[in-house]
């Protein structure tokens, strides 16, 4: 039987044993098999072998060969290479060939490098400008790059302007990254939040997370068009984008809702609001990560299928809408996720990290909260999820629709601190009433205050 160990017990032979025994091979799947296990070659590695698998009719026994050929420590055939990459068909094999040339960080392969950027996929272009990025301070380098920030690829224009282009940008924050004013600790406001946020300093938010309200589907919510909704949540994230700190994250918890109809001569209408809200994110500085989906017992959903069941005449099927969306964002920087994370201390992160039984994949199953207050509050479980999974201990996390306050109490059990507002002083008095009934707002009092209070505490 061939196995791992014994691939790797020959190739240490260096004595053509390899080559032998691909060549023995009949199916293509163990040839592949052999060439994904060789792992790094030694220097006295024979490959010839490896270049009569140019011309193998299938394709990913080619790119194997030539991701093999990529870690001969600058000894591969060049121009092999390219005599492949001029006729190979699969653009895979073409990628795989620019990064295997790139690898060997040989001023003379710089003229071929340059003809990559001139192919028409954009991943082989920017393959090119990998391998000739590792020419530091070239300026022919630079003459051949600089101008494809124009490019009209967008991964393409991204890597140059971060390279050439983009400056060092100063934080307004005035305190160290993984900090924030103790004036917004655990507080509550009952005010507008646009209002609020006027007085809320830049970088002082390390998380976001919330649900806006649906577009006219409850008293508290009635906008005179949807467009004027949209635009108005336009106008909180962009005042939540200046106050939340480099690269730190916002979730929004949105679903497609339906407006009923006025009579039975007329259609009900259903607006995608969680599609419709994202260009306007993403116009403003918000970078798309990811799509959770929040998957709720069929049970707990209203029945739209009803009808169908019916009749079951095509057209008329409604489905139930059993999920909701959480839409990651992060606020758009030029560093790394390792930047954030090492601006806390290695007691802050060992005791932030999530624990054992973490969801794997972006479908959450879990069940929904009724209240008799307000009519669509956070589960604790899905708050815990976002917290644990997008902050750190003592970290700050924001909520400028703060409803029944169920974000704030998880976050402080989970020794973070919050900021909410809330515009409806039943959903404010309902918090307050539950700072009464619960104990764990006693480790650190929560402030509930006006917007006059608010501007008072921050002056």
């Amino acid at each position: 039987m061939m196995t791992k160990e014994y691939i790797t017990e020959l190739k240490n032979k260096g004595n053509g044993d390899i080559a032998n025994l691909i060549a023995a091979q009949r199916d293509v799947g163990s040839i592949n098999f052999i060439l994904e296990n060789l792992g790094q070659l030694p220097s006295n590695f024979e490959a010839d072998f490896l270049y009569n698998l140019l011309n193998h009719n299938h394709a990913q026994v080619r790119l194997n060969a030539v991701k093999n050929i990529g870690k001969l420590n600058g000894k591969s055939d060049v121009e092999r290479l390219y005599s492949l990459y001029e006729n190979e068909t699969d653009t895979g094999v073409k990628r795989e060939i620019v990064s295997a040339i790139g690898r060997q960080r040989k001023c003379k392969n710089k003229p071929l490098l340059y003809s990559f950027l001139e192919d028409t996929d954009p991943k082989i272009i920017c393959q090119a400008i990998r391998g000739l990025l590792v020419f530091e301070n070239d300026k022919d380098v630079e003459e051949h790059l600089r101008p494809l920030v124009n490019h009209e690829n967008e991964m393409v224009r991204n890597v140059i302007y971060k390279e050439y282009f983009a400056k060092e940008k100063t934080s307004n924050s005035v305190l160290p990254h993984a900090e924030t004013y103790d004036f917004l600790k655990n507080v509550v406001v009952n005010a507008d939040v646009l209002e609020t946020l006027k007085f809320v300093p830049d970088e002082s938010v390390h998380l976001t997370f919330t649900s806006p309200p649906y577009y006219n589907a409850r008293d508290y919510s009635i906008y005179p068009s949807y467009q004027a909704y949209l635009q108005f949540l336009e106008k909180v994230f962009i005042e939540t984008h200046r106050i939340t700190k480099e690269g730190r994250f916002l979730i929004v918890n949105t679903s497609p809702i339906i407006i009923p109809r006025v009579s039975r001569s007329h259609s009900s209408k259903r607006y995608g609001i969680p599609f419709d809200l994202h260009p306007y994110l993403v116009k403003n500085g918000w970078e798309f990560i990811d799509d959770i989906v929040w998957l709720k017992p069929e049970a707990s959903v209203k029945n739209r299928v009803g009808g169908f069941m019916q009749h079951r005449k095509p057209l008329g099927y409604k489905p139930n809408s059993v999920t909701e969306y959480l839409m990651v964002y992060r606020k758009s920087t030029e560093k790394l996720l390792d930047w954030n994370i090492r601006s806390y201390d290695y007691k802050t992160v060992e005791e932030s990290k999530v624990a054992d039984g973490y969801e794997t994949t972006n479908v959450w199953k879990i069940d929904p909260c009724f209240d008799k207050v307000h009519s669509a509050i956070f589960p604790v479980e899905l708050c815990k999820r976002v917290i644990q999974y997008y902050s750190y201990k003592g970290d700050l996390v924001f909520d400028p629709f703060g409803g029944s306050g169920t974000m704030g109490r998880t976050a402080k059990a989970l020794d973070r601190f919050f900021f909410l507002t809330e515009q409806e002083p039943k959903y404010f008095e309902y918090m307050q009433s539950k700072q009464k009934s619960q104990s764990i707002f006693n480790e650190r009092k929560t402030k509930f205050l006006t917007l006059e209070q608010f501007k008072e505490i921050i002056i």
